[in-house]
């Protein structure tokens, strides 16, 4: 694992499958905290948080819509 994100925290949006679910793992692997996130919770959510933890990062899953004000500062708050 690289570090050049250590002691960073990113949040990913989209980050249940494709180029946001890479993202995500890419970020952990350089040692950031990660914020998984998707517009509801699913199987595609969970597996990119299981992903990302398996590659030693730390994660958490976070849902929510970042067109709603109120779900985007629960979000960050959560994070």
């Amino acid at each position: 694992m690289d570090e050049r994100l250590a002691g960073k925290s990113i949040i990913v949006t989209g980050s249940s499958r494709g180029s946001g679910r890479a993202c995500a793992v890419r970020c952990a692997e350089a040692g950031a905290g990660v914020a998984v996130h998707g517009r509801a919770a699913s199987a595609a959510l969970d597996e990119t948080l299981a992903i990302v933890r398996r590659t030693g990062g730390t994660a958490v899953a976070v849902t929510g819509d970042v067109a709603v004000k109120a779900d985007v500062e629960r979000i960050v708050a959560r994070c």
